[in-house]
């Protein structure tokens, strides 16, 4: 149970323990994950047996040397929780609050999330749901929990959205990044439950090796993960992220409010309590909602990237990819109609521009002018293979063990390198060129413009300039967001009573991925980037940085376990120790 501070006025509004802003990937691999009682299946047999072996030995030996320019020994320190951290006088014992390592895992990684004890096993999926009073809140195993998005009132509302709207067949994902908290195989499980194998698009590029390996682009991965090496339809990707809603009961009316956050607060509450510092979540309508721990699941950001900013009659000729409402634009699809000529300017250089492109081809433009500031780059996903093949673990532990943010900033520029387009796309575009319907320009930027607003045509200069550039029906820009937490209008409050260091918009927050030790605000997805690694912002990352909130909520909510026998067992369960289910040789009958 939890243990809740007494309400010293009747009036006082419900309080959550859990706000989650974003109802996003990020938040319902939050949401999911703080319902999963036995999230084993994050680790493999090997790494349960080290957390044991760093548990046992936590604080007394060194784990391993490295040489890089110097000698630095790797210790299982012991983690100081979030009490300890508070300043608080109470010490657990070594037994129940014995320290994992401060990175989480999925099964192919070998460290572990930060927390003072293993996640408690006591709460069960399966319990009655409780609707909150105030706000919809849900609870569940003890923990109340509501979720706010400004997108509308179900899961992964903007997700689905922008892949209807861009008619994306297929994600990028390989199978096993997804949110489920429970198994690292739960889609290809699925896949095979549902019988949709159809579903799946094997991830070209993959040549047998002599050797009994295959490589992928440049990569070699295990022949037994070349399961692994398919990625799934957005309608297949898009049910399984329903089961998961339904398992975990996550679809209870009222637990979603679609509400823009403006402002969040930390502060003491005179008619709560005076001693517990509570979370004021502000909408755009003045609705003020109170809770213990906030997460911010806000995905890539939700600043745009523009290379500049459209002012007057532009904002009727161009607009970003992710406010493409229709497609083409009302003019467009006019000449279209009327079988006039169309020409229309996308600018980018990752994957949506490249799907925004062939759309536009698809949809009867004439011809596509495709701009990129920078080269024109291949890959199969947009991360560096490095950090998703069987060597993973090295780049990930060097990441870990980097001296300084600076140096990590680096390492997540070095495996992102920026926007890409996958195989599959290349060849798309290829033929669309081969047709004379699209011209690619890399290295190419936008130097001057002159909107027209009786013809709705635009004049462009270019640099270097493009022979013979026609007037432009529409602008495309597939830029990106940008995640800068200086930026962001609901983190004001924040930024000025918990000011924290940021490297070029990036927070420097906990390995718990918390705002501050003491500041139980949690970022997951791109703003965790620089605890999480290049991955932050991708489904693999959404699951590792629920994996690592849900360790320290433990904490941040009270509901570490007791120091009784029942407790032990269930830690030595989680550590791939004996049966949790031995107890129930004890019962008679």
């Amino acid at each position: 149970m939890v243990n809740k501070p007494t309400t010293t006025t009747t009036s006082f509004p419900n309080i959550h323990d859990v706000i989650i802003i974003g109802a996003g990937p990020c938040g319902l691999a939050v949401a999911a994950r703080l319902r999963e009682e036995t999230p084993s299946a994050m680790f493999t047999d090997d790494e349960h047996q080290r957390y044991h072996w760093i548990n046992k030995h936590s604080g007394r030996m060194a784990l391993v040397q490295a040489h890089r320019g110097k000698l630095k020994g790797v210790k299982a320190e012991k983690w100081r929780g979030f009490d300890a951290r508070r300043g608080s006088s109470s010490t657990s014992s070594s037994s129940s609050s014995s320290s994992s390592s401060s990175s989480s895992s999925s099964s192919s990684s070998s460290s572990y999330s930060s927390a003072s004890s293993p996640p408690s096993l006591a709460s069960s999926v399966s319990s009655e749901l409780e609707v909150g009073v105030e706000g919809g809140g849900n609870e569940t195993g003890g923990i109340s929990t509501l979720v706010l998005d400004s997108s509308g009132e179900k899961w992964m509302e903007r997700w689905n959205r922008a892949f209807r709207t861009l008619e994306i067949e297929q994600l990028r994902s390989p199978m096993f990044f997804h949110v489920d908290p429970r198994d690292r195989d739960g889609m290809l499980a699925y896949t095979q439950e549902a019988s949709r194998e159809e579903d799946l698009w094997e991830i070209s590029g993959c040549g047998v090796w002599a050797d009994g390996y295959r490589a992928v682009g440049e990569v070699e991965i295990d022949e037994r993960d070349r399961k692994d090496y398919f990625s799934p339809s957005t309608g297949l990707f898009a049910d399984y992220c329903g089961s998961i809603v339904s398992r975990y009961g996550l679809d209870s009316p009222g637990m979603i409010r679609k509400c823009e956050v403006n402002d969040i607060c930390y502060d003491y509450h005179p008619e709560w309590s005076p001693s517990d510092k509570i979370f004021t979540v502000t909408t755009a309508d003045g609705t003020r909602f109170y809770s213990r721990v906030v997460v911010m699941a806000i995905g890539p950001g939700r600043t745009k990237i523009m290379p500049f900013q459209l002012s007057g009659d532009e904002v009727h000729g161009a607009c970003h990819s992710t406010e493409i409402g229709t497609f083409p634009s009302p003019n467009v699809k006019a000449k279209i109609k009327q079988r006039q000529e169309t020409n229309v300017v996308v600018v980018g250089g990752g994957l949506s521009s490249a799907q925004v492109v062939d759309m536009a081809l698809r949809k009867g433009v004439t011809k596509v002018w495709f701009l990129l500031r920078s080269d024109f780059k291949v890959k199969h996903f947009d991360l560096a293979l490095n950090w998703m093949g069987k060597f993973k673990n090295f780049e990930k532990a060097t990441f870990w063990s980097a001296d300084t943010d600076e140096e990590r900033l680096e390492m997540i520029k070095a495996a992102r390198n920026g926007g890409s387009i996958t195989p599959r796309y290349q060849k798309i575009l290829k033929k669309h060129v081969a047709c004379h319907r699209l011209s690619i320009h890399p290295r190419t930027v936008i130097c001057g413009r002159e909107y027209c607003a009786s013809s709705r045509t635009w004049r462009l200069t270019t640099d270097p300039p493009i022979p013979d550039l026609p007037r432009i029906d529409y602008i495309y820009f597939a830029t990106g967001m940008q995640a800068d937490v200086n930026e962001l209008p609901l983190l004001r409050s924040m930024n000025r009573d918990y000011p924290i260091e940021t490297k070029q918009g990036l927070p420097c927050i906990t390995d718990d991925l918390m705002w501050q030790s003491q500041v139980p605000l949690f970022l997951t997805g791109r703003l965790g980037s620089l605890r999480l690694g290049p991955g932050a912002a991708n489904l693999e990352g959404a699951r590792l940085g629920a994996e690592r909130i849900a360790w320290a909520m433990e904490e941040v909510l009270g509901r570490k376990g007791s120091e009784d026998t029942g407790s032990e067992r269930s830690k030595q369960c989680f550590c791939g120790l004996g049966n949790r289910y031995a107890e129930l040789a004890d019962v008679d009958g």
